[in-house]
């Protein structure tokens, strides 16, 4: 487990000397409250329904608190966001649920850059 979290705080901190902070690097946390979204996130973990009530709370209130951090223009709150996100659904998921889950998060923040990326390039 400790070499998750490591791979994560390096994914953050090489997306964060790469790309610069920015909000739309957590587009992905706003994904996850959308309805589609989540019912096949839901699937794709494999989650029982007290976890998905949890997921839904918890991506609901991370949604919230980015809005906040997107009004005030803070990176500081928006990390602390998607912080809050990952020690929770770490909390809610077992451990091969949140593995799945950081997979999903790092290929979707991935693609988006990569997209980013394809359309600045035109």
């Amino acid at each position: 487990m400790k070499k998750i979290f490591s791979l994560l705080v390096i994914l953050v901190a090489f997306g964060t000397s790469v790309f610069g902070l920015n909000q739309n690097k957590y587009n992905v946390f706003y994904q996850l409250n959308n309805t589609t979204t989540f019912n096949s996130l839901v699937s794709y973990l494999d989650v029982d329904n007290d976890q998905a009530n949890d997921l839904k709370s918890m991506f609901s209130i991370t949604e919230n608190k980015l809005k906040s951090a997107s009004e005030i223009n803070s990176d500081s709150y928006s990390e602390r966001a998607m912080f809050y996100n990952l020690i929770n659904a770490k909390s809610i998921l077992s451990e091969d649920q949140y593995r799945k889950y950081l997979i999903m998060l790092n290929a979707s923040t991935y693609n988006e850059k990569v997209t980013l990326l394809a359309l600045n390039d035109k």
